[in-house]
């Protein structure tokens, strides 16, 4: 994903949490901060050390990048938003983790109950 589409800053970062509008499955925490004047969404991701070694957390991030990027066009603009893995997610294949972040997408009202 371009630079663009990415929460990277601290400060960032804690203006989405700090709204404290959250939802969660198995194997993600998704929380929310609608940005009215934004043209398109933006994301964190974060991925912690409980989730494994560095190459498991890699693995982890790619994963839910390609799926953002696979559903990026259905994906409600206007939104900043963080996925953060928790530890279930490690080792999964990518189906199951796309069905989760899916799924956990579709709970924070981020995308329409009808996908792919």
């Amino acid at each position: 994903m371009r630079k663009s589409y990415r929460v990277k800053k601290e400060a960032e970062f804690q203006k989405v949490f700090d709204r404290k509008h959250s939802v969660a499955n198995r194997m993600f925490i998704l929380y929310k901060m609608e940005q009215p004047a934004a043209k398109h969404f933006r994301v964190g991701i974060s991925v912690g050390k409980k989730v494994g070694k560095a190459h498991d957390r890699v693995y982890v991030k790619r994963r839910i990048r390609q799926t953002l990027l696979e559903y990026k066009a259905q994906i409600a603009p206007n939104y900043d938003f963080l996925v953060i893995a928790r530890p279930a997610a490690n080792g999964r294949p990518m189906a199951e983790i796309r069905e989760n972040l899916v799924h956990a997408l579709q709970l924070a009202t981020l995308l329409p109950t009808s996908n792919k």
